[in-house]
């Protein structure tokens, strides 16, 4: 059975379109072997493979595209010395067992900037550069007055360009983690959870997540 289960793990990352029902003919078919809709849904569970609505994506219009295309070309050639003056950042919300606290301007200033990246950009000197996207948090005025008070400068980031952030692998990363060691219950009790994430450096040296 464990060459079965192999078989549905290579198959479903192959096609993420596939449903439980998909999988159970197509793993008949190939192996001759029968198993349930359920249970390959609950196999496909105990590796982190759940069943999501596909997520519409974010219109890029040509404007985007160019910049986004110039941002990538800006920095292809960057060294590793160069990158780890750079401190990501972002947010995101996991399911998790506690209450969840929505991110301001003042939060994000009082507990990001002034208890993390401050000290951080006091470590690295002035070729430190700051991370942080387009939340609207982020552009608050008590934010930018922040920074400038601090001496601290932010990267050139393109708007509609999460992807680009190598922090949403780590949250993707941390969302398969939470999601077997927790299996959604039926019907789902949990609360939303706002976490910030700050990384330093390349692919990368330091981790640190503030919850």
């Amino acid at each position: 059975m464990k060459t079965v289960y192999i078989y549905l793990a290579v198959t479903v990352k192959r096609n993420r379109q596939s449903t439980a029902s998909d999988l159970s003919s197509q793993l008949s078919s190939a192996t001759g072997t029968t198993v349930s809709r359920q249970t390959v849904y609950r196999r496909l569970g105990h590796i982190g493979l759940y069943a999501r609505r596909p997520v519409r994506c974010i219109p890029l219009t040509e404007t985007h595209c160019r910049l986004r295309l110039t941002w990538s070309r800006k920095h292809a050639l960057w060294t590793p010395q160069q990158w780890s003056c750079v401190m990501f950042s972002d947010e995101s919300r996991t399911d998790l067992h506690v209450q969840s606290v929505t991110m301001t301007g003042h939060i994000y200033r009082d507990v990001i900037l002034e208890q993390h990246v401050r000290l951080f950009r006091g470590a690295m000197g002035a070729d430190f550069l700051f991370m942080d996207g387009n939340a609207r948090p982020h552009r608050a005025n008590i934010v930018d007055e922040c920074l400038k008070s601090e001496d601290i400068t932010r990267m050139d980031w393109p708007t509609y360009s999460p992807d680009l952030n190598p922090i949403e692998h780590v949250w993707d990363m941390l969302g398969r983690r939470i999601t077997v060691r927790q299996p959604s219950p039926s019907p789902p009790v949990y609360r939303n959870f706002g976490g910030h994430c700050l990384i330093s450096g390349v692919i990368f040296p330091k981790l640190r997540l503030i919850i």
